[in-house]
């Protein structure tokens, strides 16, 4: 028996309606107006002349004076009401859901919502009718079969229903429809179709999530529906299907393919400057005047058609690619979806600063929520015997595609954030060894998506916070003579560091504070920022061991290995990419000071990330003889590893800590050896994660197939830190084009430039666009980031293909379109007319031939130096009078991410040291010294890691003959290798030039006992 489908009530307006709305409006006149009225006429002002009487607090109160105050607080009374009812009004009209909640207004502003409420039946086109009858004592779903049945049909078949229907349990479901050319339905329309709401889309996603469909797949993605999907709805939706509670969604979908009767219009969608535009449009590219208003579904990638078929697509061709048409696979990459920003729309002024979540904020909730079971199964051990190993990781990179690096390694936040820091060390090393007219190697496919994913992720204040924090707590501790405590685990967050403490101790050192009876310890954000590194760069690391189990949807949760006091146990089916995370964190963390890592059965490759810390074992046999070894020496030695580490230095660390990770289970004998390495209960500066059965092991820490991580033994469960293999070759691949030390050449593909530019975009310094009006602040950062964007590749780019270079977690397709259009106005056109953007034939976005950059006029210069040697220095002096700082200077943190896959910084960096190197060599043949030192300091502006240039800034100074001149180099230099930010010290060449020419600065720069 099939179920009737709900009829729709015809909107109507009742009389009661009529006159409740009349008399809504006489009361908010009376209470607007009127009140106002009556209290000026009666009352008087609201500050009368006895409140303002400055003698007011000294002398008697009498009867006026209280009255006076009486009539304020009546006037503030009012003041309160029309508050309320402006901002009822205005939810009302935006429709912005539930209105802002006014201060100490509970009840006023309650009854300010009933008043506008009616008054406004008055103006809406159609009020909608409420059931016919109030069924409130059944069960939502019953009450609608019966409010259907009621609506829907009269006489003895209406009878009958009426008494049958209510016995029947029901539910709701909306049943996902086929695309209408490019139209796709999303979660969020279908929330805001059926609910009322877009914002309500994770009500729909929560109820169908791991739900098995139809077609045999799964809601895993809260921005990949397919059509033929039965989605179960909640109980206030409309439009929908109500079918029997127990019907499976095959025998749904046979009944009910089509669309539920009566549904609202479809939500209109827009697209600028792309195919489906009149080829006499595309240039204009047109935005309506409410675009903010208009929710359109999720698009940020190729056809939305092709992304909700990329996982069987996927898995039919591993490895397969697509492109946009006229894409090209060497500039444009296909945009990347992110499920935390999938479904809603952001529109008005929070557009551009909310369409995208920030880089620091933690990612690992939606990885557990939407994560794939056949894209987190580790590769390692899917591979079955004898199978290729090429192949194995084709398909491992085609279960891969659908979560790409941004969901593995920008969610992993302190390890991104120590994987930046190691690469920048190398990075340095290869500008030591740069030649004259080539470039660093930069990295390319999986590897610039790696370190892109890394630069969007990296939580560097939160990495710095974790480290000082521990470190002004050990010295602390060691300045009261106290034994610190365990720290067996902490939460990272973005407002508090909070460690969870063993024994339980209220006696906190400043500024951290004891709570929940002292078992934890707590940094607030705002303190951990004002802490002077400085001061404690000499203060040892007190708990190295930490490192991040995975995040609580708040922030990352830390465990301490060594706080185990023996084994660990690691076991599910994801435990090698587990293991490959810790290592990758462990070595590269900045809250340890030396330490060792030893990989057993994995990892051989990640020696080439910290080879000073990492290194290759392939059988536990190998390593257990040094462990036992080490152990034996550590209980002759006595003492407490916490307290010895405390009162040592950082750069001699009494404990140096060991951990060992191993993918290959014991065998018997070796997991008893392994029990007996702990020194029963006594801290020890080691750590065992072991995979497989452990006998004797203290915690168990379970990886399970929908990526959790759970520890038994301290009550967590949070999703997993996970390390796949693409994301594994890709961190490799990474830092293997990082120590490539021979270079590449530089391109000389001169660009023509405008006799009159209209639009001048600077980067060779702080990021400006010169020509057009001011743009309002909010909005004016991603408007130049695009423009620098289009202006530096003056290919064009589709606007599907720019959508993720700038929102590479994604963004709606409104959101997109109407920032482009934005800046289509704000650059205006050229001197003849024409749009200074505008899409071409193929729809891709290009600038006009009046917009040029700095760089291009900049490479232009040195092209001419070329040509003309007597011109030569001139030119070069004006291509260097372009430089104003370092590349796109003071770009806020998250954005220009695209950079990491781009040849620009590293073309820039490369041709302005290289203008200065050889402008400082004509001045100095020239006899021009002081004009060669400037010459060179004006390269350094920008390119400031280029140590060819600290050199020649020490030759050319001293040329000068003034010792003083060249001491102060020679320390400026000293002091910036000391303090930068990734270390490394100096290049062995600019360490032996300062000893040639300056032999006495080595011994008087050198400490004092």
């Amino acid at each position: 028996m099939t179920t009737r489908q709900p009829a729709r009530i015809k909107d109507r307006r009742t009389p009661g309606d009529l006159l409740a709305g009349l008399g809504a409006l006489v009361v908010l006149a009376a209470l607007v107006a009127g009140v106002p009225y009556a209290l000026l006429r009666l009352a008087g002002p609201p500050l009368p002349p006895e409140l303002l009487d400055l003698d007011l607090l000294t002398s008697q109160v009498g009867t006026s004076t209280i009255v006076a105050i009486l009539v304020l607080l009546v006037w503030l009374a009012w003041l309160q009401m029309v508050v309320c009812v402006l901002v009822e009004i205005y939810a009302g009209l935006r429709r912005v859901g539930m209105p802002a909640r006014v201060p100490f207004s509970g009840g006023t502003q309650m009854f300010a919502n009933r008043l506008v409420s009616a008054a406004m039946l008055l103006f809406t086109v159609s009020a909608v009718a409420l059931p016919v009858a109030k069924l409130t004592s059944l069960p939502p779903a019953t009450s609608g079969i019966v409010a259907t049945g009621l609506a829907t049909a009269s006489g003895p078949a209406a009878a009958e229903r009426a008494e049958l229907e209510p016995a029947r349990k029901a539910r709701k479901v909306y049943v996902v429809q086929p695309p209408h050319g490019r139209h796709h339905e999303s979660l969020w329309e279908i929330a805001e179709k059926c609910l009322g709401d877009g914002r309500r889309y994770p009500e729909v996603y929560r109820l169908n999530q791991h739900k098995e469909q139809p077609d045999g797949s799964r809601l895993r993605m809260a921005d990949l529906i397919r059509p033929g999907w039965v989605l179960d709805m909640p109980d206030d939706a409309r439009n929908v299907h109500i079918v029997p509670a127990g019907e499976s969604r095959d025998d749904i979908l046979e009944d009910h393919r089509g669309k539920p009767s009566e549904l609202d219009g479809r939500t209109q969608t827009f697209t600028p400057g792309g195919a489906d535009l009149p080829e006499e449009q595309v240039r204009d590219v047109p935005v309506p005047r409410d675009a903010r208003d208009v929710r359109a579904p999720s698009e940020t990638g190729p056809d939305r058609a092709d992304r909700q078929e990329q996982g069987r697509a996927d898995r039919q061709e591993p490895g397969a690619t697509r492109q946009e048409p006229g894409a090209t696979a060497d500039t444009e990459r296909p945009a990347r979806r992110d499920a935390d920003t999938a479904g809603p729309a952001r529109s008005g002024q929070d557009d551009e600063r909310q369409a995208e979540r920030s880089p620091g904020q933690d990612r690992s909730q939606s990885q557990s929520q939407d994560r794939d079971q056949d894209q987190n199964r580790d590769p390692l051990q899917d591979q079955a015997p004898g199978q290729d190993p090429a192949q194995g990781q084709d398909q491992e990179q085609g279960r891969d595609q659908g979560l790409g690096m941004l969901d593995y390694l920008a969610g992993a936040s302190l390890a991104a954030a120590g994987l930046l820091a190691a690469l920048g060390r190398r990075r340095r090393q290869q500008l030591w060894h740069r030649a004259f007219g080539r470039r660093i190697v930069r990295p390319r496919d999986d590897a610039a998506e790696a370190e892109l994913a890394l630069r969007l992720g990296a939580d560097a204040p939160g990495s710095r916070m974790l480290d000082i924090g521990l470190r002004l707590l050990g010295r602390s501790l060691a300045a009261q003579h106290r034994t610190p405590p365990t720290i067996y685990a902490a939460h990272l967050s973005p407002q508090t560091l909070d460690l969870w403490v063993h024994p339980p101790d209220s006696d906190a050192p400043a500024p951290w504070s004891a709570h929940d009876g002292g078992q934890v310890w707590r940094l607030p954000a705002h303190e951990g920022r004002m802490l002077d590194e400085q001061a404690l760069a000499d203060a040892p690391a007190p708990y190295p061991g930490l490192v991040s189990l995975g995040s609580n949807g708040e922030g990352r949760v830390l465990v301490d290995l060594e706080a185990a006091h023996g084994p660990i146990r690691m076991h599910g089916p994801q435990t090698t990419a587990a293991l490959a995370a810790l290592a990758v964190e462990l070595a590269t963390n900045r809250w340890s000071d030396r330490m060792r890592v030893t990989l057993v059965g994995f990892g051989e490759e990640l020696t080439v990330i910290a080879p000073d810390r990492i290194r290759y074992a392939g059988g536990l046999a190998e390593v257990l003889p040094e462990l036992e070894a080490e152990a034996a020496g550590t209980g002759a030695r006595g003492g407490e590893v916490l307290t010895g580490r405390v009162q040592g230095r950082a750069a001699d660390p009494a404990w140096t800590p060991h951990y060992l990770l191993s993918a290959i289970p014991p065998t018997a004998e070796e997991g008893r050896r392994l029990a007996l390495l702990a020194r029963k209960g006594v801290r020890t500066a080691t750590g065992y994660v072991v995979a497989g059965d452990v006998p004797h092991a203290t915690w168990n820490w379970a990886i399970t197939e929908e990526g959790r991580a759970e520890v038994d033994a301290l009550g967590f469960d949070v999703a997993a830190q996970l390390l796949p293999r693409r994301q594994y070759r890709a961190l490799i691949d990474l830092f293997m084009a990082a120590d490539r030390i021979e270079g590449e050449p530089l391109p000389d593909e001169p660009e023509p430039i405008p006799a009159e530019p209209s639009v001048e975009v600077r980067i060779l310094g702080p990021a400006e666009v010169v020509g057009p009006p001011p743009m309002e602040e909010g909005r004016a950062v991603l408007a130049v980031e695009l423009v620098v964007y289009l202006a530096t590749h003056p290919g064009g780019v589709h606007p599907v293909v720019l959508g993720g270079i700038l929102w590479p977690r994604g963004v709606q397709q409104v959101v997109r379109d109407a920032t482009i259009a934005r800046v289509v106005t704000w650059l205006g056109t050229d001197g003849q007319g024409r749009p200074n953007l505008y899409a071409d034939e193929s729809g891709r976005l290009r600038l006009g031939p009046e917009v040029c950059t700095d760089w291009t006029v900049f490479r232009d210069l040195v092209r001419r130096s070329h040509a003309d040697p007597a011109g030569r220095p001139a030119l070069l002096e004006r291509a260097l009078d372009l430089v104003r700082g370092p590349l796109l200077n003071g770009r806020p943190r998250g954005r220009y991410a695209w950079l990491a896959a781009d040849d620009l910084e590293y073309d820039v960096t490369a041709g302005v040291a290289d203008a200065a190197h050889r402008l400082c060599e004509v001045r100095l043949a020239r006899g021009e010294i002081d004009e060669a030192v400037a010459a060179v300091r004006a390269g350094l502006l920008l390119a400031a890691d280029d140590e060819g240039l600290w050199r020649d800034l020490l030759r050319a100074t001293h040329l000068t003959g003034d010792p003083v001149r060249l001491r102060a180099v020679a320390d400026a230099l000293h002091r910036r290798a000391a303090s930068h930010p990734y270390g490394g010290g100096m290049a062995p060449e600019t360490d032996a030039l300062i000893d040639e020419l300056l032999p006495s600065w080595r011994m008087r720069s050198a400490p004092t006992a």
